[in-house]
C-alpha cells in the first residue's frame, strides 16, 4: 500500500530502504533491490537528513477520529455544540474551534477534519525565516550591516548612564500615561 506523499513504496519496502541505508549501502544499490530510482530512495531519506524518523503518533490531548465522528453526527442532528461538547467531556471552545477550522457547521466533514489536522501536526514547521519573506529580508539587512541586538543596547545602556549616573534611569526617560489625567488614590 503506498502512502500519500511517498513515491509509491509500502511500509515493507520503506522498513527495508531503511535498513540498507543502516547499513551503509548506496542510493543506488537500495533503489535496484526495491526496484526503483536511486531519486525515489533520496526523496524519502532527504526530508530526515537520512536519519529515520520516529513513528508518528497521536497526543491524547487532541480529538480523535471517533470525536470528530460524533460531532458530525451531532452537527447533522441539529444539536447545539455546547451539547456535543458534554456529550464527548470536552470544552464546548474545543468543540467550536474545530468546526470553525474545518468548515463550519454546514460543511464540517470528520474524515476531513481528522486528515487535514493529521498533516497540520507534521514537525518540524519550517522556521519563521523561511515562511516570511519581509522578515528573512530585515534579517539579511541588518545582517549586512553586522548589526547586533546586544551591540545597540550596550548603547543604550552607556547613553543612559551617561545622563543618570548610577542612581537610575531620568525622570524623562519613564514611558508617559496612556491617558494623563487626575490620581486616583488606590
Amino acid at each position: 500500500m503506498a502512502h500519500p506523499g511517498r513515491p509509491g513504496l509500502s511500509y515493507e519496502q520503506r522498513r527495508e530502504l531503511w535498513r540498507r541505508w543502516k547499513a551503509g549501502e548506496s542510493l543506488s544499490e537500495i533503489g535496484r533491490a526495491l526496484g526503483r530510482q536511486a531519486s525515489n530512495v533520496y526523496a524519502v531519506l532527504a526530508p530526515s537528513g537520512g536519519y529515520r524518523p520516529a513513528r508518528r503518533r497521536r497526543s491524547q490531548r487532541v480529538l480523535s477520529l471517533a470525536e470528530r465522528e460524533e460531532i458530525s453526527r451531532g452537527l447533522a442532528a441539529g444539536r447545539s455544540l455546547r451539547e456535543v461538547a458534554r456529550g464527548l467531556g470536552r470544552a464546548p471552545s474545543t468543540v467550536s474551534r474545530e468546526v470553525a477550522r474545518h468548515g463550519g457547521r454546514r460543511r464540517y466533514r470528520a474524515l476531513q477534519a481528522d486528515d487535514r489536522a493529521w498533516r497540520r501536526a507534521r514537525r518540524p514547521k519550517p522556521c519563521k525565516l523561511a515562511c516570511e519573506p519581509r522578515l528573512r529580508a530585515l534579517v539579511a539587512a541588518k545582517l549586512a550591516q553586522e548589526w547586533s541586538p546586544k551591540a545597540d543596547l550596550g548603547l543604550a545602556c552607556a547613553h543612559l548612564s551617561e545622563r543618570t549616573g548610577s542612581a537610575g534611569v531620568d525622570r524623562d526617560d519613564l514611558p508617559q500615561p496612556l491617558r494623563p489625567g487626575p490620581r486616583r488614590a488606590a
